[in-house]
């Protein structure tokens, strides 16, 4: 298996990540100052804490995506090895963070880091968390949000980025399909009614050996995008 990746734009996200914690540790220390040696500047002291509280999530998030490791590309590229070599990955390539292209098609690889049990509310729609951190739900960012709307949203963006690199070839274009990949190891699947397919990180592979069983991808398409696109040897712009 290929694998692509955008280096430059991850060392840059892991900066700007460092960078929002340094700040955000400043003025949350600021705004305590305040508060402690002047408490009739209420709000100043307000204001420098909401900052730094809102510079803190942004660096949490920059620096769970890019600056811990094993980040996400890393832990797919982990998971999907042993695929042959008609098979790419590109990490924050194309129109979305994570795509696989090979014999089972083209596919958004949608990462879900949450724990607990997690099951589907069909007549809601909607995708439900049982358990799991309650520290991390409230100030890490681990809650199970919308990952179905993620999903549609990437097969979008897909979409466009498809028919953008294709759209003049003569072959036709594929059709992307997106799947939930749920990367922590302590995350309990019980999502049979769930509109995406969703499979724990461990049985990726064999999830993507099945579709490509059960419904191969054309080789002419497949080859033609993977030309269309960078190689192992591009680090990115």
């Amino acid at each position: 298996m290929k694998v692509i990746r955008n280096s430059r734009l991850i060392q840059r996200n892991r900066r700007i990540g460092q960078i929002a914690t340094i700040i955000a540790l400043v003025v949350l220390g600021f705004g305590l100052y305040i508060s402690f040696v002047h408490p009739e500047q209420y709000t100043l002291s307000l204001t420098a804490l909401i900052i730094g509280f809102v510079l803190s999530q942004a660096g949490i998030y920059f620096g769970n995506r890019w600056g811990r490791s094993p980040r996400p590309d890393e832990l797919l590229t982990n998971a999907l090895k042993g695929l042959e070599d008609k098979y790419a990955v590109y990490h924050y390539v194309s129109g979305i963070p994570h795509m696989l292209i090979g014999p089972a098609g083209v596919w958004a690889l949608i990462p879900v880091t949450v724990a607990g049990t997690i099951t589907y509310d069909a007549n809601k729609r909607r995708f439900r968390q049982k358990g799991g951190n309650i520290y991390l739900k409230i100030f890490g960012q681990e809650n199970i949000g919308r990952p179905d709307l993620e999903a549609n949203y990437a097969i979008e963006d897909l979409s466009k980025f498809l028919k953008k690199t294709l759209g003049d070839a003569n072959n036709p274009l594929p059709t992307p399909q997106a799947v939930l990949v749920f990367t922590n190891p302590k995350a309990i699947l019980e999502i049979e009614e769930s509109p995406i397919p969703a499979v724990p990180l461990a049985k990726l592979k064999d999830f993507m050996r099945r579709q490509a069983k059960e419904n191969p991808a054309p080789a002419p398409v497949i080859q033609a995008l993977q030309q269309a696109l960078p190689n192992e040897k591009w680090e990115g712009n």
